[in-house]
């Protein structure tokens, strides 16, 4: 990793791993790792992250740079030192994750809704001309069939009956339930990762977006509400698997406020277009979390393998997938499979 980061920053040529302090690894679909020099050089760290099996990534590698690239051009991601096929190297940020009290922070909200804003007005060239969604079923279908049905023996012996509920979470039948829940607006250029853990509170108090590898077209409802979904988890849980998904800490009135906060950057002819504009996104939203349930049981299926995880996965997947199916039938009814 260091030779990697030598290549890249001259400064650092004479340099041995006894002049660096290596923060432990982070990360699920990829693994970061910051390396921090002790002796006064410039930069004085980085952000090193592996590339290598990505399995899941939703562009290929060629428009993923392209559009990181893209997205340093306009200081939306961090610049970038070095890019290959195995790694990028990034410059390092100063401060910290949001956590899931941030989100109700006006001043936060306000801040993350300006970012958002902005990512959604880019253009970025050669992008799929289908949404997150059509590439989500097309691209993680066969990782979730290899986790559950070939790999279902990799499991504890307690977690394989939940195995039995996820088969049908490639099928075609939750694949058009799924499809009904996207909104009707036009696509945009989305984040669609935009839980808190990937937005970045610095130490000026500015704030900057984390992790652009779902990002390709969709519908910016989406982004707004993956920003409140992760906001219901409940952790230190008595019994295992230790942590549940728990009723909703936001309203509508919090779904207002944020885009409230985002509208705030485009112009309107009279205040009742902006409130039906308003209006709309908050319905749009709230339906979006449904999405946000499935996306997010999708996305953590292939983590629960990795023995490295600090949290059971396949539970965590399971609750996440029964939660998008009942409020389906509560949005559409128990009856009609659309």
């Amino acid at each position: 990793m260091l030779r990697r980061c030598q290549e890249a920053i001259p400064g650092w040529h004479d340099l041995t791993t006894d002049d660096f302090d290596f923060d432990d690894p982070k990360g699920f679909s990829s693994f970061t790792m910051g390396v921090r020099c002790r002796r006064p050089v410039e930069p004085s760290a980085v952000l090193y992250r592996h590339l290598d099996g990505k399995e899941n990534a939703i562009l290929d590698f060629e428009t993923e740079r392209a559009v990181f690239l893209l997205l340093g051009d306009a200081e939306i991601a961090a610049h970038c030192l070095h890019y290959d096929d195995t790694c990028r190297i990034e410059a390092f940020y100063r401060g910290r994750t949001l956590t899931a009290d941030d989100v109700f922070d006006p001043e936060i909200q306000r801040a993350v809704a300006n970012e958002l804003y902005r990512f959604h007005r880019l253009q970025p060239e050669n992008l799929p001309d289908r949404p997150f969604f059509e590439l989500l079923t097309e691209k993680w279908a066969g990782l979730a069939r290899s986790v559950v049905v070939e790999n279902r023996s990799a499991f504890p012996v307690g977690e394989q009956p939940l195995c039995d509920d996820l088969e049908t979470m490639w099928s075609p039948e939750t694949t058009a339930k799924v499809l009904r829940c996207l909104p009707e607006g036009p696509w945009v250029f989305c984040h669609n990762d935009t839980y808190h853990g990937n937005v970045f509170l610095l130490d000026d108090n500015s704030i900057k977006l984390l992790d652009f590898e779902f990002s390709c077209l969709g519908h910016a409802a989406f982004d707004f509400a993956n920003l409140f979904a992760e906001t219901v988890m409940e952790h230190g849980v008595d019994e295992p698997p230790h942590f549940r998904i728990a009723e909703p800490r936001f309203s509508d009135h919090d779904l207002r406020s944020f885009i409230g906060f985002y509208l705030d950057n485009a112009e309107f002819a009279s205040a009742d277009e902006r409130e039906t504009e308003l209006t709309r996104l908050v319905a749009e939203t709230r339906r979006s979390l449904m999405l946000s349930d499935y996306m997010y049981a999708m996305a953590a299926l292939p983590l629960s393998l990795e023995p490295i995880q600090k949290i059971r996965f396949l539970p965590y997947v399971h609750q996440r997938f029964q939660k998008f199916l009942a409020a389906w039938d509560e949005e559409f009814g128990a009856t009609d499979h659309g």
